[in-house]
């Protein structure tokens, strides 16, 4: 009887030992799993911030300068233009942390500002490869399209968030590879096929493109306060009678709240890339600015698109009311875009009758 009681015994006192064992083992694997986890978060915390931090501003004339003396090509008329639009392209696939708005593994899962910055730069992007192809390459409506401007306006136009069969960076820079194709071309005298006509209609065309954006993107930027507008949808009212005023309805614009810095940084993408592009406008098309008395309008579009681009030392983006004891970074940047929107709708009145 005692043997067996202290059989017995023995087995409980074995089998405790083995729950604490197992306790202590699966207590420091979970503690492991924890430290690990901490650490994998914070390490993606400081990646997630270096991936956000924005490209700085490039020197568009030497850079098109020094692309032409690396491929022994003239720097003909155009080359700067498509030789900036090749070196924003390209900047959205190779700068830190590569693109982004494809990512589905984190920490570029998790990042929405970046992605908003590299969808604002392919909107005009998208827009320069467009009036690329439809007027600056050709002498009039009826002329023949460039064969290699005709590749890569689509390409610039592929869903910006495929992720594989095809990846959108791999069409991007097939993009690229059509215009370096054009690029060639164009500096070639034996190609007289591929031609940058340096109109004032041709870039009054591109002009009207950008103020319509920087317009809407005024609009999406005013609204991250809530306001009471006007509807100014024309719907074709009928004839009042004399002496009656016509009714008009009025509408609540907001942008929504988890929305507001998405609008501030494709704003942000945008006027980024613009400013190059302009800067390589006032190249290529000086003669036409300067017999229209336009030069300095460019300059001044640029420089408030510049200043559109000042270091944000806020860790967010806040959202006070206009007049509130907070800043309200979005009307901030709503104003430096309806100045170079207005400036540009001056300037393309000035390109049609100065």
């Amino acid at each position: 009887m005692l043997d067996w009681k202290n059989r017995v015994e023995n087995v409980r006192v074995s089998v405790d030992d083995s729950v604490g064992e197992a306790k202590s083992y699966f207590g420091g694997l979970w503690r492991t799993v924890a430290v690990l986890l901490a650490l994998y978060l914070f390490a993606a915390l400081l990646v997630g911030w270096f991936w956000s931090q924005e490209p700085e501003f490039f020197p568009v004339q030497q850079n098109a300068r020094s692309a032409a003396e690396q491929a022994q090509r003239p720097l003909v008329t155009g080359y700067t233009t498509v030789e900036t639009l090749k070196t924003v392209a390209s900047t959205l696939l190779d700068k830190n942390g590569g693109y982004l708005s494809n990512d589905i593994a984190p920490p570029g899962l998790w990042l929405d500002n970046m992605p908003s910055w590299e969808y604002g730069v392919l909107v005009q992007v998208r827009d320069m490869a467009r009036a690329l192809r439809k007027d600056f390459s050709r002498s009039q409506s009826q002329s023949t399209e460039d064969p290699d401007l005709a590749k890569a306006e689509p390409r610039f136009n592929f869903d910006n968030k495929s992720w594989a069969l095809p990846a959108t960076e791999a069409e991007y820079r097939e993009g690229i590879k059509s215009l370096d194709r054009y690029q060639r071309r164009l500096a070639d005298p034996s190609q007289p096929n591929a031609q940058f006509y340096t109109r004032a209609d041709n870039l009054n065309n591109w002009l009207g493109d950008v103020a319509t954006r920087l317009g809407s993107l005024s609009q999406r930027l005013s609204a991250s306060v809530g306001r009471v507008r006007l509807n100014t949808d024309l719907k074709g009212d009928a004839v009042l009678a004399p002496g009656e005023a016509p009714q008009v309805s009025e509408e609540v614009v907001q942008t929504p709240w988890l929305q507001i810095d998405n609008v501030f940084y494709e704003a942000r993408g945008q006027a980024w890339a613009l400013s190059h592009l302009l800067r390589a406008i006032e190249v290529d098309f000086a003669d036409v600015l300067a017999k229209k008395n336009a030069t300095v309008s460019v300059r001044q579009i640029i420089r408030e698109l510049e200043a559109a681009q000042e270091p944000l030392w806020s860790p967010m983006i806040l959202n006070g009311s206009g007049y509130g004891v907070l800043a309200n970074h979005s009307l901030v940047m709503a104003n430096y875009i309806s100045r170079a929107n207005a400036a540009i709708i001056d300037l393309r009145t000035l390109l049609t009758q100065g």
